[in-house]
């Protein structure tokens, strides 16, 4: 996770002058930052770590989604990386979702 996860939701700090850059940037990085203290509560990884990336990633896909709209107007370094960007949130989304599902059922029942 690390190894993929972390080093793409970095990247936009090196598109911080491109269209949407800032907030791209913002999104992604505060989706991981969120995290810390919750890993450092739970002293590791939780399902918890799943909401941050729902309320910080679902909108950070969308506001990408429409970028690649635009293809013809974007830096093709850009682009590119605006692909791999949302190709591995949408992933992480995908566990996350499930992850999220899990953790409410486990709440609801204690």
């Amino acid at each position: 996770m690390a190894v993929i996860l972390v080093p793409v939701n970095l990247m936009p700090l090196f598109f911080l002058d491109q269209p949407q850059g800032e907030l791209i940037a913002a999104l992604a990085i505060t989706g991981m930052a969120l995290n810390l203290p919750i890993m450092m509560a739970a002293r590791g990884m939780s399902g918890t770590m799943a909401l941050p990336h729902l309320l910080c990633w679902v909108p950070l896909v969308i506001v990408v989604a429409g970028m690649l709209s635009a293809a013809d107007t974007l830096n093709p370094n850009y682009f590119r990386f605006l692909w791999l960007l949302m190709i591995v949130d949408v992933i992480s989304l995908v566990f996350d979702v499930r992850d999220a599902a899990h953790w409410m059922r486990n709440r609801k029942a204690g």
